[in-house]
């Protein structure tokens, strides 16, 4: 069979090509996906691994021994306060990530906008903050004396309610939408907040999705703020109340702590550390399933059709 002078692949040697070629890419990404699952199961499985069988064997995906030790002593001590921090980090997930998307979607709107004075400028000024700040200090002292933002859940949510960078990324997907829908949104009489709400957000459904997860993630796995700010235990995160049992345990099991009954414990350090991942990434777990489909039918919204 020849097609312009030349010999044209066979059908069938076509087939086999296409085929070996399937093939060794759900080997490669099987391969690959193996190996970024390995330091999970390694982590599930130490978790439930005696404190002994460790210092005698190491880490091992199948240990010669398991328990449930660590889970006991983590929820019988503190089974109640892991719930109350849970239901703090949940809170702040979600209203944060709310509070930051609306924020952030507003000012990125704002200066996508070509008639906009200014935008070059406050999208300059944003900028230049990521780049240069003031340092820890001056960011203390006017979030506790000027906010007063000590011993408060708001404490958990306002600072880390913007990023620029997640601003210059909506800022890009707004500025792909065509001018022309904007015009004539306008013609038919609706303004600024009409056009953000029912044009510009619809339009950038994958973006949104996106800035969104990180947010959320940002927001749960925060305990820099719990540290700089919250001293009273009934407003500590999950993420901060599971580091301080780390903390602990790890201060009690070298002998840090001063003489006495408590000196004497021999806690499980390794394997509260496992447990306490396992405890922190757990949710988020059985989450993601569920937004990754929202995040794949969001690209289908999101798509151009012609």
């Amino acid at each position: 069979m020849k097609k312009n002078g030349h010999d044209a692949p066979h059908p069938i040697r076509q087939s086999r090509n296409d085929r070996w070629v399937k093939i060794l890419s759900y080997a490669f990404v099987g391969l690959f996906g193996l190996i970024c699952l390995y330091p999970l199961l390694l982590t599930v499985t130490v978790s439930f691994t005696p404190e002994s069988v460790i210092a005698s064997d190491g880490y091992r995906l199948f240990p010669r021994e398991w328990t449930l030790d660590t889970y006991t002593y983590i929820f019988a001590h503190s089974g109640a306060r892991i719930l109350k921090s849970y239901g703090v980090t949940v809170l702040i997930t979600g209203v944060g990530t709310l509070g930051a998307m609306l924020v952030t979607c507003m000012i990125s709107y704002a200066i996508s906008l070509k008639e906009m004075r200014y935008r070059n400028v406050i999208a300059f000024i944003c900028n230049f903050t990521s780049i240069f700040s003031a340092g820890l200090v001056p960011w203390y002292v006017v979030c506790v004396n000027w906010y007063n933002l000590r011993d408060s859940i708001f404490a958990l949510i306002i600072p880390a309610m913007f990023s620029v960078w997640n601003m210059f990324l909506m800022r890009t997907y707004f500025s792909a939408i065509s001018p022309s829908l904007y015009d004539a949104a306008k013609i038919d009489g609706a303004g600024h907040w009409t056009i953000f709400f029912k044009v510009a957000l619809p339009l950038s459904t994958t973006a949104l999705l996106t800035v969104g997860m990180m947010y959320a993630l940002s927001y749960w796995n925060d305990w820099w703020h719990a540290l700089m700010f919250i001293s009273d235990r009934n407003l500590y995160p999950l993420q901060y109340y599971l580091y301080s049992i780390v903390s602990n345990v790890n201060a009690i099991s070298s002998g840090r702590v001063p003489s006495g009954a408590a000196a004497s414990i021999r806690l499980p350090a390794e394997t509260v550390k496992m447990a306490v991942t396992i405890i922190t990434i757990g949710p988020i777990i059985f989450l993601y399933p569920f937004v990754q489909r929202y995040f794949v039918r969001g690209i289908m919204t999101g798509a151009v059709k012609e």
